[in-house]
Protein backbone atom coordinates (compact mmCIF):
# COMPACT_ATOMS: atom_id res chain seq x y z
CA UNK A 1 0.00 0.00 0.00
CA UNK A 2 2.92 2.27 0.86
CA UNK A 3 5.75 1.37 -1.74
CA UNK A 4 4.36 4.62 -3.97
CA UNK A 5 5.33 6.68 -1.56
CA UNK A 6 8.75 5.60 -0.98
CA UNK A 7 8.28 3.41 2.10
CA UNK A 8 10.80 0.82 1.21
CA UNK A 9 8.60 -2.81 2.04
CA UNK A 10 10.85 -6.20 2.80
CA UNK A 11 8.75 -7.88 0.09
CA UNK A 12 10.08 -6.08 -2.87
CA UNK A 13 13.41 -7.06 -4.44
CA UNK A 14 15.86 -5.06 -2.99
CA UNK A 15 14.00 -4.22 0.24
CA UNK A 16 14.51 -4.37 3.65
CA UNK A 17 14.38 -8.23 4.00
CA UNK A 18 17.64 -8.19 2.17
CA UNK A 19 19.88 -5.96 3.97
CA UNK A 20 18.80 -7.35 7.50
CA UNK A 21 18.25 -11.03 8.86
CA UNK A 22 14.42 -10.30 9.67
CA UNK A 23 15.12 -12.17 13.16
CA UNK A 24 17.54 -9.71 14.43
CA UNK A 25 15.62 -6.82 13.91
CA UNK A 26 11.86 -7.96 14.38
CA UNK A 27 11.70 -10.45 16.99
CA UNK A 28 12.21 -10.90 21.04
CA UNK A 29 15.07 -12.74 20.52
CA UNK A 30 16.79 -9.62 18.42
CA UNK A 31 15.92 -7.34 21.03
CA UNK A 32 17.55 -9.41 23.79
CA UNK A 33 20.93 -10.37 21.19
CA UNK A 34 21.45 -6.64 19.85
CA UNK A 35 19.19 -4.12 21.20
CA UNK A 36 21.25 -1.46 19.93
CA UNK A 37 20.71 -2.69 16.50
CA UNK A 38 17.33 -3.27 16.79
CA UNK A 39 16.69 0.58 18.27
CA UNK A 40 18.83 2.09 14.99
CA UNK A 41 16.12 -0.01 12.74
CA UNK A 42 13.38 1.29 13.78
CA UNK A 43 14.92 5.26 14.20
CA UNK A 44 15.84 4.74 10.67
CA UNK A 45 12.50 3.78 9.58
CA UNK A 46 10.57 6.16 11.32
CA UNK A 47 13.26 9.37 9.86
CA UNK A 48 12.21 7.94 6.47
CA UNK A 49 8.79 8.29 6.95
CA UNK A 50 8.56 11.72 8.41
CA UNK A 51 9.32 12.97 4.74
CA UNK A 52 6.93 10.25 3.05
CA UNK A 53 3.49 11.35 1.93
CA UNK A 54 0.04 9.21 1.03
CA UNK A 55 -0.27 8.19 -2.21
CA UNK A 56 -3.71 8.35 -4.16
CA UNK A 57 -3.93 5.02 -2.89
CA UNK A 58 -4.44 6.32 0.71
CA UNK A 59 -6.34 9.33 -0.74
CA UNK A 60 -8.32 7.24 -2.67
CA UNK A 61 -9.34 4.88 0.86
CA UNK A 62 -10.03 8.08 2.63
CA UNK A 63 -12.24 9.67 0.21
CA UNK A 64 -14.24 6.52 -0.11
CA UNK A 65 -15.83 7.74 3.07
CA UNK A 66 -17.90 10.25 1.41
CA UNK A 67 -19.59 7.51 0.20
CA UNK A 68 -19.05 4.12 2.70
CA UNK A 69 -18.65 3.11 6.33
CA UNK A 70 -14.86 2.46 5.47
CA UNK A 71 -12.67 0.80 8.15
CA UNK A 72 -9.02 0.07 7.11
CA UNK A 73 -7.62 -2.57 8.77
CA UNK A 74 -3.71 -2.68 7.84
CA UNK A 75 -0.33 -4.30 8.70
CA UNK A 76 1.84 -1.12 7.84
CA UNK A 77 3.11 0.41 10.86
CA UNK A 78 3.45 3.82 8.91
CA UNK A 79 0.94 6.81 9.41
CA UNK A 80 0.09 7.85 5.86
CA UNK A 81 -3.63 6.11 6.30
CA UNK A 82 -4.15 8.97 8.72
CA UNK A 83 -2.06 11.51 6.82
CA UNK A 84 -4.42 11.03 4.02
CA UNK A 85 -7.35 11.31 5.78
CA UNK A 86 -9.24 8.01 6.69
CA UNK A 87 -10.71 8.30 10.16
CA UNK A 88 -10.68 4.49 11.28
CA UNK A 89 -7.33 2.88 10.73
CA UNK A 90 -6.69 -0.50 12.88
CA UNK A 91 -2.94 -1.02 12.79
CA UNK A 92 -2.31 -4.70 13.34
CA UNK A 93 1.27 -4.88 13.86
CA UNK A 94 1.78 -1.62 15.44
CA UNK A 95 2.59 2.07 14.82
CA UNK A 96 5.71 3.32 14.16
CA UNK A 97 5.53 6.73 15.48
CA UNK A 98 4.63 4.98 19.05
CA UNK A 99 6.71 3.77 21.42
CA UNK A 100 5.90 1.32 24.63
CA UNK A 101 7.18 -0.10 27.76
CA UNK A 102 9.62 -3.16 26.88
CA UNK A 103 7.94 -4.41 30.71
CA UNK A 104 4.25 -3.37 30.27
CA UNK A 105 2.75 -3.36 27.09
CA UNK A 106 -0.33 -1.11 28.14
CA UNK A 107 2.42 1.72 28.32
CA UNK A 108 2.11 3.23 25.30
CA UNK A 109 4.15 6.82 23.90
CA UNK A 110 3.35 9.08 21.05
CA UNK A 111 6.73 9.60 19.83
CA UNK A 112 6.16 11.00 16.47
CA UNK A 113 9.27 10.94 14.25
CA UNK A 114 11.81 11.22 17.74
CA UNK A 115 14.23 8.20 17.98
CA UNK A 116 14.19 5.85 20.85
CA UNK A 117 17.26 5.92 22.43
CA UNK A 118 19.17 2.42 24.69
CA UNK A 119 18.43 4.29 27.90
CA UNK A 120 15.20 6.11 27.00
CA UNK A 121 12.40 4.50 29.73
CA UNK A 122 8.92 4.66 30.70
CA UNK A 123 7.68 5.75 33.83
CA UNK A 124 8.21 2.00 35.59
CA UNK A 125 11.75 2.22 34.73
CA UNK A 126 11.79 -0.19 31.92
CA UNK A 127 13.39 0.61 28.46
CA UNK A 128 10.80 1.73 25.69
CA UNK A 129 11.19 -0.39 22.52
CA UNK A 130 9.18 0.52 18.98
CA UNK A 131 5.25 -0.24 19.54
CA UNK A 132 5.70 -2.69 16.59
CA UNK A 133 4.44 -6.59 16.77
CA UNK A 134 7.24 -8.96 16.04
CA UNK A 135 7.70 -12.19 14.45
CA UNK A 136 6.55 -14.60 17.41
CA UNK A 137 4.70 -11.85 19.21
CA UNK A 138 0.65 -12.40 19.76
CA UNK A 139 -1.26 -9.58 17.76
CA UNK A 140 -3.47 -7.54 20.07
CA UNK A 141 -5.20 -6.36 17.40
CA UNK A 142 -7.18 -9.43 15.73
CA UNK A 143 -10.22 -10.09 17.53
CA UNK A 144 -11.28 -6.61 16.82
CA UNK A 145 -9.82 -7.30 13.26
CA UNK A 146 -12.16 -10.12 12.70
CA UNK A 147 -15.04 -7.96 14.15
CA UNK A 148 -14.70 -5.90 11.18
CA UNK A 149 -14.45 -8.80 8.84
CA UNK A 150 -17.53 -10.71 9.99
CA UNK A 151 -19.23 -7.26 9.58
CA UNK A 152 -17.99 -5.98 6.04
CA UNK A 153 -20.67 -5.30 3.25
CA UNK A 154 -17.65 -5.18 1.00
CA UNK A 155 -13.60 -6.08 1.59
CA UNK A 156 -10.58 -5.33 -0.37
CA UNK A 157 -7.41 -6.80 -0.24
CA UNK A 158 -4.76 -4.02 -1.04
CA UNK A 159 -0.78 -4.76 -2.01
CA UNK A 160 -1.27 -7.61 0.43
CA UNK A 161 0.45 -11.35 -0.92
CA UNK A 162 -1.96 -13.21 1.66
CA UNK A 163 0.93 -15.57 2.88
CA UNK A 164 1.49 -13.52 6.80
CA UNK A 165 -0.57 -14.48 8.86
CA UNK A 166 -2.68 -14.49 10.72
CA UNK A 167 -3.76 -11.04 9.03
CA UNK A 168 -4.13 -13.74 5.43
CA UNK A 169 -6.53 -14.89 7.97
CA UNK A 170 -8.60 -12.76 7.90
CA UNK A 171 -10.44 -14.04 4.44
CA UNK A 172 -11.91 -16.90 6.26
CA UNK A 173 -14.16 -14.53 7.69
CA UNK A 174 -15.15 -12.46 4.84
CA UNK A 175 -18.56 -14.83 4.50
CA UNK A 176 -21.10 -12.10 5.02
CA UNK A 177 -19.46 -9.86 2.17
CA UNK A 178 -21.18 -9.22 -0.83
CA UNK A 179 -18.22 -8.50 -2.81
CA UNK A 180 -14.11 -9.97 -1.97
CA UNK A 181 -11.60 -7.82 -4.20
CA UNK A 182 -8.27 -8.21 -4.70
CA UNK A 183 -5.87 -5.07 -5.26
CA UNK A 184 -2.02 -6.34 -6.37
CA UNK A 185 0.19 -5.83 -9.57
CA UNK A 186 1.76 -9.21 -8.89
CA UNK A 187 0.40 -12.44 -9.70
CA UNK A 188 -1.40 -13.61 -5.86
CA UNK A 189 -2.84 -16.74 -4.93
CA UNK A 190 -5.71 -17.25 -3.28
CA UNK A 191 -8.41 -20.07 -2.39
CA UNK A 192 -10.39 -21.00 -6.22
CA UNK A 193 -13.37 -21.60 -4.12
CA UNK A 194 -13.31 -17.93 -3.36
CA UNK A 195 -14.97 -15.49 -6.02
CA UNK A 196 -12.52 -12.66 -5.61
CA UNK A 197 -12.34 -9.60 -8.35
CA UNK A 198 -9.03 -9.05 -9.33
CA UNK A 199 -7.59 -5.69 -10.27
CA UNK A 200 -3.94 -5.90 -11.29
CA UNK A 201 -2.60 -2.32 -10.39
CA UNK A 202 -0.65 -1.03 -8.07
CA UNK A 203 -2.76 0.41 -5.08
CA UNK A 204 -3.26 3.99 -6.77
CA UNK A 205 -4.26 3.14 -9.98
CA UNK A 206 -5.98 0.34 -8.32
CA UNK A 207 -7.85 2.10 -5.37
CA UNK A 208 -9.47 4.32 -8.61
CA UNK A 209 -10.57 1.63 -10.42
CA UNK A 210 -12.02 -0.11 -7.07
CA UNK A 211 -14.10 3.67 -6.40
CA UNK A 212 -15.25 3.37 -9.85
CA UNK A 213 -16.87 0.13 -10.07
CA UNK A 214 -18.03 0.15 -6.48
CA UNK A 215 -20.00 3.53 -7.12
CA UNK A 216 -21.37 2.07 -9.93
CA UNK A 217 -22.67 -1.24 -8.63
CA UNK A 218 -23.79 0.21 -5.22
CA UNK A 219 -24.89 4.17 -5.71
Amino acid sequence: MSAESGIRTFRDTGGLWEEYDVMEVASAEGWVRNRDLVLKFYNDRRHQLQDCQPNEGHTGLAALEKYFDVHVITQNIDNLHEKAGSTKVLHLHGELTKARSSSDPSLIYDIGYKDINPGDTCEKGSQLRPDVVWFGEAVPAMEEAVQLTQQADIFAVIGSSLNVYPAAGLLDYTSHADSLWLIDPNEVSFPAYRKIEVIREKASEGVRQLTERLISRYL
